[in-house]
């Protein structure tokens, strides 16, 4: 299920991760991280990002290599996956359990207001 949003941390600019990248030149891998992001909500991957996408996240195989390195991308079989995903935005299971819990609240204030 595809987030509305995902959680940015306002410090993200100054994360030592996203620093070392800045520092040697390699903006594009740091804005293909927050992009990255942003595919991983909208497609609700839980964090993984497949090899064929990086395209999506505006990402060549090198910037892939240069998130590797910092800790901000794990590689993993067929991609690669956000590392701390879970830990900071909602998995895809708890988004379509919230989803239907304010669709079914919203059902019920319907039904009251009807009688």
């Amino acid at each position: 299920m595809a987030l509305p949003w995902v959680r940015l941390d306002t410090q993200f600019a100054s994360n030592p991760k996203i620093l070392e990248l800045i520092s040697a030149k390699k903006h594009r891998a740091a804005f293909a991280w927050v992009a990255s992001l942003g595919y991983c909500g909208t497609h609700g991957t839980d964090g993984f990002i497949p090899d064929l996408a990086l395209m999506y996240v505006h990402a060549t195989k090198a910037d892939a290599r240069d998130l590797v390195e910092v800790g901000l991308w794990l590689q993993c079989n067929g991609g690669y996956e956000v590392n701390g995903w879970l830990d900071f935005q909602a998995s895809d299971d708890e988004a379509k359990a919230r989803s239907d819990k304010a669709r079914k609240a919203a059902e019920a204030r319907w039904k009251k207001k009807a009688i």
